[in-house]
């Protein structure tokens, strides 16, 4: 997996730098501290995976938000993963309202984490998405408070499996989390398929949709 890095602070980006070569089968193309250099990257490794801070200079306002929207336009085979230290709904909006395909947005404290490093990775290149936990509590928190919310009419238990459907976690990851079967697991996915009003599209296209419904009450 061919990723290009850009963070501004030399710290969090020799860290960062640090743990990707950790990765078995990750190869860190670049690592560049401004969204002139991200792109340039970008444009000459034609990256499989951008993991991009939100905010860099040259204004350190939302560079970084701004350079996911031009690559994912431009390269849309490229997955991005924006790293912010908050979680905050609207830059999400922002990003995700594009689409939540290969797209991730994770807390910057997740990423010394190694597994939850990689599965994150391997889940956008694959066109998945991973977003981070506290991130999907807002958005679930938000859209149910929305007047005819579509998650109104979800179990407690289909909420949890959709937040950790959200999170870009497979079925085996999401029994484990919440102590239960697979089996179970599936039969609830359906369910809420079905109440979101997802039809006979291909597997990873409507867990994708599901994780969208999150994203339509501002």
């Amino acid at each position: 997996m061919r990723v290009v890095l850009a963070e501004d602070n030399y710290l969090l980006r020799a860290g960062t730098s640090a743990l990707l070569d950790a990765l078995d089968d990750v190869e860190l193309l670049a690592a560049v501290a401004d969204l002139d250099e991200l792109l340039a990257a970008v444009e000459e490794h034609r990256p499989d995976v951008v993991i991009t801070d939100i905010r860099m200079p040259p204004d350190h306002g939302t560079e970084g938000l701004r350079a996911a929207a031009r690559i994912r336009a431009e390269h849309p085979g490229t997955g991005v993963i924006l790293l912010t230290q908050f979680a905050d709904p609207q830059y999400a909006y922002e990003f995700l309202r594009g689409g939540a395909a290969g797209a991730g947005y994770l807390l910057k404290e997740r990423i010394g984490d190694l597994s939850e490093l990689e599965r994150s990775l391997r889940q956008v290149a694959s066109g998945g998405s991973a977003l981070d936990p506290q991130l999907v509590e807002a958005l679930v928190t938000r859209t149910e408070r929305a007047e005819g919310s579509p998650l109104a009419g979800l179990t407690p238990r289909e909420r949890d499996v959709l937040e950790q459907m959200a999170q870009g976690k497979s079925n085996a990851a999401i029994a484990k989390a919440l102590v239960l079967t697979e089996r179970a697991v599936q039969k609830h996915i359906n369910s809420l398929f079905s109440k979101l009003g997802l039809g006979d599209a291909a597997e990873l296209d409507r867990r994708v949709a599901a994780v969208l419904t999150l994203l339509e009450s501002r």
